[in-house]
């Protein structure tokens, strides 16, 4: 948002410099980002006009101008330009002069002639070669032939001004208008406010009802719809001084219609759009949600697909424009247009912004309804438009409009009292300079002994509560005028949750490990489900969908964070990085329904993906490649080191990972961890050639089984008695099993058990397989003897014969 100081002293006079006025104004909340001179670098360039030329003797191509630039004598100015003619009036930057283009100006010879200037160009000058004519964008910039001579060039160009560039916060919707503006000034200065005397004559008899008619279809998504019809309307430019003023906001003039309704979007902060009646088909206009795929010729020729939840102006055949963003190629404004029919509206602000963001369309008109407009302003806005076209004798107005207005906006009152707003800014303004304050900004009041009642105008949509009201007379009183105090209260130090010290404690350790940590988006694509041969009925194909995605690679809310880890590792791969160890603890979002009706639930995983070299390359190093027992290490480790004891270990399956090649760490009927090699038909879908192997927790699940409380005792006094296993058992029984029939029925000594061998050949018979188990036995309160292990050796001997069918190997 943008406005020229012109433009602000049409309705207030005030004396302080822009500069000044810029400092006041965010000091008081509405923030000034720059102040831009239009005009910079024209100080020393006057209007001149040539009196006579002639050659150049030692040049085919210089000319010497005798130039009346106002003083008593003429000064010389030799030139190149070939567009230069007797007569004519041009601008002249003189002698000190420093262009906006950096040039700077000082007189010398050329050719043995001296010059006393130069003739400008529009490039030199830096104005805007859009809105100039073909043959004044090169050359010397030629000025009209009654331009007075002498003058500063800004002066006649209306570049003599300045234009406050504001930074504005999505809630001060008011402020993206010169009226709102124009409030907080009168507010900061206590100067008196000039509103323009808006009113309409309707000077043509045909009946607006007559002939055309509007309609909501949508009230959700537009709650007003005004008309106004100007019959004998005459295209053409705009006024200078309207075409000055809308430069000043950064807003190209195209013709009085065009320039009218952006000069009260402007001005009013309401924004309008202008239809060629005779191009409405069905004289009627409907503000409707769009058939999905509908299509729609936009005022930038381009043809777009509606999708079914954008609010789109259609009449009775087509769609006439996204409403609120941008209107209909067939009902433009043209040449040939001799009937308008002006459209104010009230729109709902997140439809539009969602409609742009889809169609990448952003507008004035868009950011104005995206942040709130007042739908009180519609019928003002329609009656200033037609008043100014009206002015410039460019239109007749037909009687009467048409005002959709099913549910008018109810008006909001807030009850406060003095010592509730002192104690909220610990002041003591006095009751009195609050109602002063906010009587300057157009909230009317109520004194009602006890309390103040405050009425809230109908552009404030911002105030609804006390808090409102006291930011409204803070800043008007003045920050600077608010005594700075320590806050009150009891002091308490900040923790972290149990969770969150977790995962720094894992992230530590699968850092010592070797791994590196990721950071992912928390979004995915479809595409990546099917990738990891997800089944199409499984719960994590039920993700949130985004409805303004970043990019179209990510749609998807994550619901599984190996589709993260994943699209890392192929980033690796694809930068010719094949030694990966990476790992990320991270949010998924698992929707209770689609579409959602409630928040999604939130669960904490941690995932990680190995490939490559065990050990970095070096010659005192292994050249070995990583294998399932390294992931599977990595992961007994970590569970060791956050004091999960008591799990087992069985062949396992995931839809991610190879059959056969898969293991699950559980602790009752929960699974704790989840490793194995990647799915072959995964690692195609990937494009990974290479070996990698994957694995899944759920930080929830880590954190109910982690140790509450270790103990500690004192090293054993008597030695260890260490015997060794041997088993024959079938060779789908795994070490898990076995494992566990050992450890039940070891009894109180057992302290150590660990798998040495696993023999599978000729001296064992087909389909078995031999597993030497290493068992340690240690009390501690005495050395135990042999007659005392062959015991409870016996014992693990019979179950192992009973539950696994195992046979002692000799």
């Amino acid at each position: 948002m943008q406005v020229s100081i012109k433009w602000l002293k049409d309705y207030i006079d005030f004396n302080e410099t822009a500069e000044k006025l810029a400092d006041m104004l965010t000091m008081a909340g509405v923030p000034v980002e720059n102040v831009i001179d239009p005009g910079e670098g024209l100080d020393k360039v006057i209007t001149g006009r040539i009196e006579k030329i002639e050659p150049h003797q030692d040049s085919d191509h210089l000319q010497i101008c005798t130039m009346n630039v106002g003083n008593s004598e003429n000064i010389i100015i030799v030139t190149g330009a070939q567009n230069v003619a007797e007569g004519q009036i041009v601008p002249v930057a003189m002698v000190g002069a420093h262009l906006p283009n950096g040039m700077k100006i000082s007189k010398g010879k050329l050719r043995g002639v001296m010059s006393y200037g130069m003739l400008c160009s529009a490039q030199e000058l830096k104005l805007d070669l859009e809105t100039l004519p073909e043959n004044q964008k090169t050359g010397i910039f030629i000025l009209p032939a009654d331009t007075t001579v002498g003058i500063n060039v800004k002066d006649h160009l209306g570049l003599n001004d300045k234009v406050l560039e504001f930074e504005l916060t999505a809630n001060r919707s008011d402020c993206f208008s010169v009226f709102g503006l124009v409030r907080e000034i009168a507010a900061l200065t206590g100067n008196k406010i000039k509103w323009p005397n808006i009113a309409v004559k309707e000077d043509e008899p045909t009946k607006i009802s007559d002939c055309f008619s509007a309609e909501i279809k949508d009230h959700d998504l537009c709650s007003r719809f005004s008309t106004r019809m100007l019959k004998n309307v005459k295209i053409g430019p705009s006024p200078e001084w309207m075409q000055q003023r809308l430069d000043g906001a950064g807003i190209r003039p195209i013709n009085n219609v065009v320039d009218v309704t952006n000069f009260v979007m402007i001005e009013l902060g309401q924004p309008m759009h202008a239809y060629d009646y005779d191009e409405i088909s069905g004289q009627k206009l409907t503000a409707r949600r769009a058939v999905e795929g509908e299509l729609l010729h936009t005022l930038d020729d381009t043809s777009r697909k509606a999708k079914k939840d954008m609010l789109v102006i259609a009449d009775s055949e087509k769609a006439a424009g996204l409403a609120g963003i941008m209107g209909g190629f067939e009902t433009e404004i043209s040449e040939k247009t001799t009937t308008v029919i002006l459209e104010s509206a009230k729109f709902y602000g997140p439809s539009i912004r969602r409609t742009a963001r889809a169609c990448g369309l952003s507008s004035e008109a868009s950011g104005r309804f995206e942040r709130g407009t007042d739908s009180e302003n519609t019928l003002r806005a329609l009656d200033r438009a037609a008043q100014l076209l009206q002015e410039m004798g460019a239109c007749n107005v037909c009687t009467g409009i048409v005002d959709v207005y099913p549910q008018p906006q109810q008006s909001i009152t807030v009850n406060f009292t003095p010592e509730q707003i002192n104690q909220h800014l610990g002041t003591a303004i006095p009751k009195q300079t609050m109602i002063d304050i906010l009587n300057k900004l157009e909230i009317k009041t109520t004194d009602n002994g006890a309390d103040i009642t405050a009425y809230i105008p109908s552009w404030r949509n911002d105030i609804s509560c006390m808090q409102d009201i006291s930011e409204e007379i803070s800043r008007i009183y003045g920050f600077d005028n608010i005594a700075a105090t320590l806050p009150s209260g009891a002091a308490l130090q900040g923790s972290q949750s149990e969770q969150q010290t977790f995962i720094d404690k894992v992230k530590d350790l699968m850092c010592s490990m070797g791994l590196y940590e990721t950071v992912s988006f928390a979004f995915t694509h479809p595409s990546m489900f099917d990738k990891l041969n997800v089944p199409a009925e499984h719960h994590i194909r039920q993700a949130v969908p985004i409805m303004n995605p970043l990019t179209d690679d990510y749609p998807l809310v994550r619901t599984c964070l190996l589709t993260s880890v994943m699209e890392n590792l192929a980033r690796n791969f694809a930068h010719k990085n094949n030694d990966v160890k990476i790992f990320e603890v991270a949010s998924v979002f698992q929707p209770v329904n689609l579409p959602v009706t409630e928040l999604p639930v939130e669960k904490t995983k941690l995932a990680g993906a190995l490939t490559g070299r065990r050990n970095q390359l070096g010659w005192n190093q292994s050249n070995d490649n990583l294998d399932f027992f390294d992931a599977k290490g990595i992961i007994e480790e970590l569970l060791e080191k956050l004091a999960i004891t008591r799990y087992t270990v069985e062949a396992g399956e995931h839809f991610a990972m190879h059959p056969g090649k898969t293991a699950v760490f559980k602790k009752g009927r929960d699974i704790i961890f989840q490793v194995g090699e990647l799915h072959p038909s995964a690692a195609v879908a990937f494009g990974i050639t290479k070996p990698v192997y994957i694995f899944s927790a759920d930080i929830e699940t880590l954190i109910k089984y982690q140790a509450k409380a270790v103990k500690s005792k004192s090293l054993p006094k008597y030695p260890a008695v260490s015997r060794d296993l041997a088993v024959i058992v079938d060779s789908t029984v795994d070490a898990g099993l076995i494992q566990k029939t050992i450890t039940k029925s070891a009894g109180q000594y057992l302290v150590n058990l660990d798998l040495f061998d696993v023999y599978e050949g000729k001296q064992i018979e087909d389909g078995k397989k031999s597993m030497a188990f290493s068992l340690m036995f240690q009390a501690n309160e005495k050395t135990l003897t042999d007659e005392e292990i062959d015991i409870h050796f016996s014992k693990i001997t019979a179950e192992l014969e009973k539950s696994c069918n195992a046979v002692l190997r000799s």
